[in-house]
């Protein structure tokens, strides 16, 4: 079936980003499979970071059914453009839907994508992850894609006003080694596995990034345990 409203998206998405001059730093785009199901899970720092998950599979020619709350999807606009592209709501208080709507996709050959964290993290840190991702991908008998990405939460996080100026934010996007798993395995083992690496590639996201707060205003997108004033971990539970 044509894909008529997905790559029109796409592009729009691109054009904005060439006007914001937001500047890349995409890295193991190669781990993508080509083709066959897949959970593509990713950190989750800010409101557009489903935009930059997707973006890591775009080399490979893959779409990413995201699964996102049900909120998204009866909103009058990206509604619409949330079902045309075919992903995937969740109600968080009978999530079984959409675990089996996103295992369908998985046996027909979609690349699912999933924020194990579930929610935006305050402290710019890995939080606790929900086991879903990887009792899907166990259960499809598809391999688990880690992404993480830095940056992205210095346009549009929580508890900020969004900055859509021309700031020439550097945005890093490191894609990991799939993850691949057996029917056997604990799923809490390879949650614990995903975030593990994860963390690696959040690291090296921040290793490379090449920008540094211009100054204590300007720290807040920046981990406490990095000198940065944004809430520890405790302190984002607390909130």
């Amino acid at each position: 079936m044509a894909e008529l409203v997905y790559p029109p998206v796409i592009a729009t998405a691109r054009a904005w980003f060439k006007t914001l001059d937001l500047r890349f730093d995409i890295q193991g785009t190669e781990h993508v499979p080509r083709r066959g199901g897949a959970v593509l899970v990713s950190n989750h720092i800010s409101y557009l970071d489903f935009v930059f998950a997707g973006l890591a599979a775009l080399p490979a020619k893959r779409l990413v059914r995201f699964m996102a709350k049900d909120s998204v999807f009866r909103h009058k606009v990206s509604g619409p453009l949330m079902r045309a592209m075919k992903h995937i709501p969740v109600d968080r208080s009978r999530g079984e839907g959409a675990y089996e709507h996103a295992l369908k996709a998985l046996d027909s050959g979609e690349v699912v994508g999933v924020f194990p964290e579930a929610t935006i993290s305050r402290s710019f840190t890995l939080k606790d992850f929900k086991s879903g991702a990887a009792r899907m991908a166990q259960e499809a008998r598809v391999p688990l894609v880690p992404v993480a990405l830095w940056g992205t939460q210095r346009l549009w996080t929580k508890g900020r006003k969004r900055d859509f100026g021309r700031n020439h934010f550097p945005v890093g996007i490191r894609v990991g080694e799939p993850l691949h798993t057996t029917a056997d395995e604990p799923a809490a083992g390879l949650t614990s596995r995903m975030r593990e690496r994860m963390q690696e590639l959040l690291e090296a996201a921040q290793r490379a990034y090449p920008a540094v707060p211009e100054g204590p205003h300007d720290s807040w997108w920046l981990p406490a345990h990095m000198g940065g004033t944004a809430p520890t971990p405790a302190e984002a539970r607390a909130m």
